[in-house]
């Protein structure tokens, strides 16, 4: 083959691989819309440009958005293109942004072609941090850390491109868009630019200047900002609505995806036989451990605000990111190993991919495996390849399972695609499968022709415009435009800074939000950031208080997970109360509460909803009226 056509043959495949992952992202990922924190930034971006909005509790007083300028870029987008396509554009800029500088930091690491398959490793898991699953990178709904991380990604791929002082810059920058997503890259930044000796003394300096901290805040009981203690009526409310701030309310599912990371971490360190490799393995281990040490000493020595807001255990997101994004490499190489390189392959891959075994243990598993391979003998490797073979086949068995069930079940998302894509995201999403079709393709593509290549481009780029409508495609019409103009009569009967409160539904502030315009009551998102603000806690706790003949306080998430999790219980919901004229003069006698949106017709001259669709007949009540 001539210099041309190789380079000719290198583009295609390049190009080939790329389109995989696209196709592989639309196929294992949707977008989310406003999911969880999606809403919260969302609002905070909203509320630049609707004054009004800067009135509701969530914004009153201190909150998450005074440390981020991610809500100013965000509110510019809205301006030009509104809230919903801003939100989508700007995730898919976010995720573009993150896999091509996960790639160049790949590439920095290993080789081109392994690079693609540390990408496609990042897409096929979920990298979950922290507790209850409720956090991890590369979300599919856009928050601040959309950006952060993606900013730190680069930041690292400059170190490792020699480009250090870049590095530290960016990720610098990163931290006025989310400081506590951005500190543990720069902190792996310092550690990579230290000797390891140097980064673990000064890791351990750190930790013991917090315990320092809680200490002296605790003797002093001061009230001064830098060392303010959580009294027990706010520390009663942060603990119930963030629980997952303290290690002691982790489960022991929460400590096992927290400790696979430096397990598979461990393994890469002593498996690749590259410096570089083994200091960035270290290093990140490093940050995870002393982010855990400080979120210790934050929720048991003495609930000092500083360092409950600070949630150090979010460091653990480098952590988990490395050792995927490590994964890759690291089985490319110890593949080759005659003892017992296929099990441990095989065993780390199942760590990851595959829900229907402990992850934990697999990696355990690999790594007791790894540090006895020098007591292996040639009998007992070939019996370690059949057992690698064997596991292999169970993994193949339980897809064959699962698939039989996916094919036989209603479709999770109803609505968003045609049937037959749903099947094939729900197949892929085993994670099993994308791996093992990933894998093949790459492989084939080390030896395919141009022209198979080619074909292979048109095919991969033909599914993708195929299925990424479906996987952006935004299922609620909350905050659209035609839903905006639907409840026009309500938006100008409702004063910019009166309150709505949604009596029938405990998230009801993405409504109240995004499609009134108007502030929230009370809602479970609007506590969220309890931990940054005494005044707004015991405001939620106040408002609860009032809503108590309608519903039970949504923010004691610790105690509804308590009666839960008891033992002969099963997880329930309470059922929601009806809306009484009686319930109604109670609540509205709160002089926070402006106005409520129900079901029911109570009288009290409300505006009805007449339009068809999922509000209909559903009324405004004036509180004004009701006193």
């Amino acid at each position: 083959m001539s210099t041309q056509e190789s380079g000719y043959r290198s583009v295609v495949v390049e190009i080939a691989l790329a389109l995989l992952l696209v196709a592989l992202w639309a196929s294992t990922h949707a977008y989310q819309g406003f999911a969880r924190d999606g809403e919260l930034y969302a609002f905070q971006a909203l509320a630049r440009l609707h004054p009004g909005l800067g009135t509701d509790l969530y914004l009153r007083n201190a909150s998450q958005d005074q440390y981020t300028i991610f809500s100013r870029i965000y509110s510019s987008f809205i301006g030009w293109i509104g809230l919903r396509n801003a939100a989508l554009v700007l995730l898919v800029a976010c995720r573009v942004w993150f896999f091509a500088a996960a790639w160049a930091l790949a590439r920095a690491l290993c080789n081109r072609r392994s690079a693609w398959l540390s990408v496609a490793a990042l897409i096929v898991t979920v990298g979950y941090y922290g507790s209850y699953r409720i956090f991890h990178y590369a979300e599919d709904y856009l928050t601040a850390r959309s950006a952060a991380e993606a900013l730190v990604v680069t930041a690292l791929a400059c170190h490792f491109h020699g480009r250090r002082l870049s590095a530290l810059l960016i990720a610098l920058g990163a931290m006025f868009v989310h400081p506590l997503m951005a500190l543990p890259g720069l902190l792996l930044l310092l550690c990579l630019g230290l000797r390891l000796r140097q980064a673990a003394l000064g890791a351990a300096a750190a930790v013991l200047a917090c315990l320092g901290l809680a200490v002296v805040a605790l003797c002093l009981s001061t009230s001064f900002a830098l060392l303010a203690v959580l009294d027990p009526a706010w520390l009663e409310v942060v603990r119930e609505r963030s629980q997952f701030l303290f290690l002691k309310y982790w489960t022991l599912q929460d400590w096992e995806l927290t400790a696979r990371p430096f397990v598979c971490l461990t393994f890469s360190a002593l498996a690749v036989p590259d410096t570089q490799i083994r200091k960035l393995c270290l290093a990140a281990m490093l940050v995870g451990v002393a982010g855990l040490a400080v979120a210790l000493v934050a929720g048991a020595v003495g609930p000092v605000a500083i360092l409950l807001q600070g949630q150090a255990w979010r460091w653990t997101w480098i952590t988990g990111f490395t050792s995927v994004l490590l994964l890759a490499p690291t089985v490319l190489w110890v593949w080759r190993d005659p003892a017992c390189g296929p099990l441990c392959c095989v065993l780390l891959l199942l760590a990851w991919t595959c829900s229907a075994v402990d992850g934990l243990g697999c990696a355990e598993l690999a790594l007791a495996l790894w540090l006895a391979r020098s007591r292996i003998s040639e009998r007992m490797a070939r019996y370690l390849t059949w057992t690698a073979a064997a596991a292999f086949a169970l993994a193949l068995a339980w897809v064959i399972a699962k698939s039989w069930t996916i094919a036989s079940s209603a479709p999770t998302e109803p609505g968003r695609e045609p049937q037959s894509l749903a099947r094939l995201r729900e197949f892929l999403g085993l994670g099993v499968p994308a791996a093992l079709l990933v894998a093949l393709f790459w492989r084939w593509m080390g030896s395919a022709s141009p022209r198979a290549g080619l074909l292979a481009c048109v095919a991969l780029f033909g599914a993708s415009v195929l299925i990424l409508p479906g996987s952006l495609k935004q299922l609620s019409n909350v905050g659209s435009s035609a839903e905006i103009e639907e409840f026009a009569d309500w938006r100008a009967a409702i004063p910019p800074t009166s309150s709505v409160l949604v009596a029938a539904a405990k998230k009801s502030a993405a409504f109240a939000w995004f499609t009134l315009q108007r502030p929230s009551y009370a809602s479970v998102d609007q506590a969220s950031g309890v931990v940054f603000s005494r005044a707004t806690a015991l405001e939620v706790r106040r408002r609860s208080q009032v809503l108590l003949p309608l519903r039970e306080p949504d923010w004691q998430i610790l105690t509804q997970l308590t009666r839960n999790n008891a033992p002969g219980r099963r997880a329930q919901n309470a059922p929601p109360k009806p809306l009484t004229a009686q319930t109604l003069a109670s609540i509205c006698g709160d002089p926070q509460l402006g106005f409520v949106v129900a079901k029911e017709s109570l009288g009290f001259d409300p505006i009805q909803h007449a339009n068809a669709g999922n509000w209909k007949d559903w009324n405004l009540y004036d509180c004004r009226h009701v006193r």
